[in-house]
């Protein structure tokens, strides 16, 4: 798990980083995909870092993929999150402020599974995610995406 720094403008210390995530309702938009991450134990929805070389929508559904055995197709983006005064410090030396771009996904094939990366998945109403042990960024996705706005939904602090 990567250290949090925070501090004016502690992004200039690191690197851009932009990462995908995304939002899997069941048929009925009632509730919500998680994955509880092998890494901290929390709750989150599916996602991770754009790698060179890929669009963000392919770098959304390959995240999926890989995190629950579903394949999905990108219909909207939901949000965008940023915060210049936030910077992620990994062990390997990597310093990241992070620019994370929120999707809402339709789930076109694929099987729940959970892998090396999260070690359970479930879907869970909104009242249902309030009890669960989340970042605070992953209650805002879950949040956004359920209040289902029209237009993105721009985010510079988180």
């Amino acid at each position: 798990m990567p250290k949090v720094i925070s501090g004016e403008r502690v992004g200039k210390q690191g690197r851009l980083a932009v990462g995908c995530s995304a939002a899997v309702f069941d048929a009925d938009r009632q509730s919500i995909l998680l994955v509880r991450r092998a890494d901290n134990g929390r709750w989150d929805v599916p996602g991770g870092y754009m790698e060179a070389g890929e669009g963000v929508t392919e770098a959304c559904a390959r995240e999926v993929l890989e995190e629950t055995g579903l394949q999905v197709q990108v219909k909207r983006l939901i949000s965008v999150y940023t915060n210049p005064h936030l910077l992620l410090e990994y062990s390997d030396g990597n310093h990241l402020q992070l620019v994370v771009l929120h999707f809402e996904t339709e789930s076109i094939g694929g099987h729940l599974k959970s892998n090396e990366e999260t070690s359970e998945l479930k879907y869970f109403s909104q009242s249902e995610t309030a009890e669960l042990e989340m970042t605070p960024l992953g209650r805002l996705r879950v949040n956004d995406a359920f209040a289902a706005q029209e237009a993105a939904i721009i985010r510079d602090t988180f």
